[in-house]
């Protein structure tokens, strides 16, 4: 069972540019909640709470409780928009989740062990993260935070493909509903070959060279 996440939130009734503005000069940051069939509704939070949430990745792949005026809502984070340089979320969007609806979410994955397989151990093999999240499908409760892959066992030469993943019971990967040609590589171990220039022949050229006939 993931962990619970709650996010406090305050519904809001002005609108507009310029009244996004004054909240996130008030620091606090513009946000709507939508979906599940519900009218969307306009809410803001304290940027300080959004920042922080920001920086652990539970808050963008997991279900959050979000706590509007004390109504808990299902909701996951659909879009958010932050300052170009500055440390500063703009505005967030967060969707309703029906709870007995399947629902699809990137969820990170977390390599384990790679420093103890024998891949990581062997002198010119590049191990590749190619994928570090994958989309999945479950039911809201079912939804983990991350998926963890173990590489413990990793030689060189392996490749690691979506199907061996191993997921939690009724979590589903996304891509592998679309044919086998969608199993693509999570992690790669590839023996890179260094291209060695020959030296050339004892003397250099000049030595290689044929000597020209004497004059008779």
């Amino acid at each position: 069972m993931a962990t619970t996440h709650e996010i406090k939130a305050t519904a809001r009734n002005d609108e507009g540019k310029g009244a996004s503005r004054r909240l996130r000069h008030a620091g606090l940051v513009p946000a709507v909640v939508y979906g599940a069939g519900q009218a969307p509704q306009s809410i803001q939070i304290e940027h300080n709470t959004i920042l922080l949430s920001a920086k652990h990745e539970w808050f963008f792949s997991s279900v959050l409780d979000l706590n509007v005026d004390g109504k808990v809502q299902k909701v996951l984070v659909r879009d958010w928009q932050k300052h170009p340089y500055k440390l500063q979320m703009l505005h967030m969007d967060f969707q309703r989740v029906d709870e007995n609806k399947a629902i699809h979410v990137n969820v990170p994955v977390h390599f384990l062990n790679q420093e103890k397989s024998a891949a990581a151990k062997t002198s010119g093999v590049v191990i590749s993260h190619n994928l570090t999240e994958v989309e999945v499908s479950c039911l809201p409760k079912d939804l983990p935070e991350f998926i963890e892959l173990d590489l413990a066992d990793l030689k060189p030469g392996d490749i690691v493909h979506l199907s061996q993943l191993k997921l939690p019971k009724g979590v589903e990967i996304v891509a592998l509903h679309l044919g086998a040609d969608h199993d693509i590589a999570v992690v790669t171990a590839n023996t890179v070959k260094e291209e060695v220039e020959e030296a050339p022949a004892e003397g250099g050229d000049a030595a290689a060279a044929p000597a020209p006939e004497a004059k008779k």
